[in-house]
């Protein structure tokens, strides 16, 4: 009897340390896949402007109890010459509440019409063009009256290597979706029947890329953050979290963002139990209209209309459209 338990210790023993020794690698195989997504700048996926008088913005920092706000960009960077920033075609901002674990996913529309500094006012996708991505951080903060921590950048590239990685995702497409433009070629057409199926990571971008219907971009910023909720609840998956190093690995080369690790570390603990309450657009559909600046085609904020206290709302939970 003596032998067997001691038998049973040493087997105790070795299952501990087999376990001690795979959460050892896990955790080291995290940090590193982590580590090589906030690159220093001779690597960075965003050069630095080249105008030496655009401002330098420094955003405030995050201390882990208290709201945050990242911002997410995605960009075409399809015939972007090397040194060349391109304008970002998508912008979302996920606000987090560590109290209350709830995220609040927002969009902009790319052709809202905002103050940009250094640069008087333009199309919202123009800040990341002339001053990188914290300016854009900046420009879309003050916009909305968000203190905007962290960005987050990808280009199509980078969007279809994380759907992939994820085995692809299950979504209902609501209606048959199909484009073509000449100047894309064909790699780019859009192509995709009504229904429930499985979207690997090029029928996904083709997903959020369409916007040829009646309500154009408001329709594809709708679908934006319908399949960015579906693609949150797929890595909370065991199946997820275990491959998570693997997984950041491969997009790796695609992202770029001024999270260190830490706080990548501090939003993933938030992640395994935290909700997507509801999604937005910002501004409102009835406080903006069609605006024509020279030759160009924008959108601005009708009169009486209050962006900050907006989105002010929605993020205490009531997404009502506020007029002062």
């Amino acid at each position: 009897m003596t032998w067997l338990k001691q038998k049973w210790k040493w087997i105790l023993l070795g299952v501990l340390i087999v376990i001690f020794a795979t959460a050892s690698l896990y955790t080291w195989s995290l940090y590193r896949s982590l580590d090589g997504l906030n690159k220093p700048p001779d690597s960075s996926l965003l050069p630095k402007p080249k105008d030496p008088a655009q401002p330098i913005y420094t955003p405030p920092k995050w201390e882990g109890t208290e709201r945050v706000n990242i911002l997410l960009l995605g960009a075409d960077s399809r015939g972007i010459e090397t040194g060349e920033v391109p304008r970002s075609d998508t912008m979302l901002i996920a606000s987090v509440d560590p109290i209350t674990k709830q995220a609040t996913l927002m969009s902009l529309l790319r052709d809202v019409y905002i103050p940009i500094p250094g640069h008087g006012n333009d199309r919202a996708n123009a800040a990341l063009a002339f001053g990188g991505p914290e300016l854009a951080m900046k420009a879309i903060g003050d916009y909305t009256g968000l203190h905007i921590q962290y960005y987050i950048y990808t280009d199509f590239q980078g969007f279809i290597s994380l759907i992939d990685e994820l085995g692809g995702i299950e979504f209902n497409v609501e209606k048959d979706m199909k484009y073509r433009s000449k100047a894309d070629g064909p790699e780019y057409d859009i192509n995709l029947k009504k229904g429930l199926q499985m979207l690997d990571g090029k029928s996904a971008l083709q997903y959020v890329r369409f916007r040829h219907d009646a309500m154009s971009d408001f329709s594809r910023t709708q679908r934006q953050r319908d399949l960015m909720v579906a693609v949150a609840n797929k890595m909370k998956s065991v199946w997820s979290i275990m491959n998570l190093p693997q997984l950041i690995e491969s997009i790796s080369p695609y992202i770029d963002t001024n999270l260190e690790v830490s706080d990548m570390l501090k939003l993933g603990s938030l992640a395994l139990d935290m909700k997507v309450g509801t999604t937005h657009q910002v501004p409102g559909q009835d406080m903006i209209y069609d605006r024509k600046i020279g030759s160009s085609s924008v959108i601005d904020l009708r009169q009486g209309y209050d962006v900050p206290t907006y989105v002010k709302r929605i993020l205490e939970g009531s997404a009502s459209t506020v007029i002062d």
